[in-house]
């Protein structure tokens, strides 16, 4: 009878599979290590040929002790109007009016989150007071987004995430403010803006505002099409064409935008027209000056402009038209005001994106409105010109100022170039 030979070991075995883990081991880790080194010197030799921010370059907290947080906790009005184009109680009456709620309730879109998330406003840099002041900085300048980085404390990617986010839920709040829209007179408005009118121009009976185009530059397009439609042969370069026009109080009473630069002001003004012929009495107009067209029969009473140069005109209808074109210059006032205080106007708009185009002048303009009404930065002369004039002492303090801060307008103005030959009444 054979003796049973006794079971193989699996020592030897155990321990060539063990050995064989610690290998593998050892070289995933060996790959990790030399992709880490090889990133790291890619970053290097990357970094003199790129110009950004990162997170160790900035203030360490967003929502502490940076530029932003020292201007809005200070509340000083001359620092928001300066920086934010605000003062502090219109701040927060857009916080308050909606832009908050919305800063807070909705997810920040982002293309490696799903947008139906549950916001976290907490976790955000930025609390909702620092996302308007961040659109408003923005809106408000022409500066580039490395200054912004620096100013919020935040990288580059955030700031444009929540630039767009902001801007989206901004343009929604001034949509539902009542200062922020932009609407034709009714009834006795007319009458109230022509007594404004008159009261600086008596020959101007009926005159309730003024208007004007306005053609902001835009960048060349990719779509050789869209491109042709922005060129302006007259100013030679592509732009994008608009046409307000402005009541006596310096409000937006309409505001035809974002048309091709190509467009004549006939067809971006049809809304216009049909204001001034569908819902304005017939003894009211807008002043314009000669460039503006108005040929329609039902037209000419509605819009008054300056005679062409030659023209043959009497000398009472010859101080009508000096009276206007003092009057016609509150539209340049109205652009200068606009222009002047969105920074971002002078840079060239995206000529590829027009609902952005679009958002952004919606946004402005009524950001525009809201400066008027409740800001009253506009309202200087409006509001102090009648109290200093009050005794003889001030006229000659206000004489004096306004030749230093308020030349002669017609001298001026580029309607000047414009001139008149008096004639007697037969």
């Amino acid at each position: 009878m054979r003796a049973s030979s006794p079971a193989p070991s699996n020592t030897s075995s155990n321990e060539d599979s063990e050995d064989d883990t610690f290998e593998l081991g050892q070289g995933a880790a060996f790959l990790v290590l030399v992709d880490h080194q090889a990133a790291i010197l890619e970053a290097q030799h990357r970094r003199p040929h790129r110009a950004y921010l990162s997170r160790p370059d900035l203030l360490r907290n967003p929502r502490l002790r940076t530029p932003f947080q020292s201007v809005l906790t200070g509340e000083v009005d001359r620092a928001y109007i300066s920086t934010m184009g605000l003062d502090v109680r219109t701040f927060r009456r857009i916080l308050d009016a909606g832009f908050e709620d919305l800063w807070n309730s909705e997810s920040i879109p982002r293309a490696d989150v799903s947008a139906w998330g549950e916001p976290r406003p907490s976790k955000r840099s930025l609390n909702a007071a620092g996302g308007l002041g961040l659109v408003l900085y923005w809106l408000n300048s022409t500066m580039l987004d490395k200054s912004l980085a620096q100013i919020f404390a935040l990288i580059p990617s955030t700031i444009t995430r929540y630039r767009a986010f902001g801007l989206d839920i901004l343009l929604r709040t001034l949509r539902g403010i009542p200062e922020g829209r932009i609407t034709w007179p009714q009834d006795e408005d007319f009458h109230e803006l022509s007594d404004l009118v008159v009261a600086r121009h008596p020959l101007l009976q009926g005159a309730f505002g003024s208007v004007d185009g306005l053609n902001l530059p835009t960048a060349t397009s990719s779509d050789e099409r869209w491109q042709n439609a922005q060129y302006n042969g007259w100013l030679h370069g592509h732009f994008t064409s608009n046409v307000l026009a402005f009541s006596a109080r310096g409000e937006l009473i309409h505001a035809a935008i974002n048309a091709p630069g190509s467009w004549h002001d006939a067809k971006v003004s049809s809304g216009i027209y049909t204001q001034l012929e569908e819902r304005t009495p017939d003894d009211f107009y807008l002043a314009a000056d000669t460039a503006f067209p108005h040929n329609r029969g039902s037209l000419k009473s509605k819009i008054r402009t300056p005679v062409k140069s030659g023209s043959r005109t009497t000398r009472e209808h010859l101080r009508f038209l000096d009276q206007l074109v003092s009057f016609r210059q509150s539209a340049e006032w109205g652009m200068r005001a606009i222009q002047g205080s969105f920074g971002r106007l002078r840079l060239p708009l995206d000529a590829n994106d027009a609902h952005a185009r679009h958002s952004l002048l919606e946004t402005v303009f009524r950001l525009h409105q809201i400066r008027v009404r409740l800001v009253g930065i506009n309202q200087l002369r409006n509001v102090y010109e009648p109290i200093w004039t009050e005794t003889k002492e001030q006229k000659q303090v206000w004489g004096s100022l306004r030749d230093m801060f308020f030349p002669d307008i017609r001298k001026a103005d580029r309607v000047a170039k414009f001139h008149y030959i008096a004639v007697e009444e037969l």
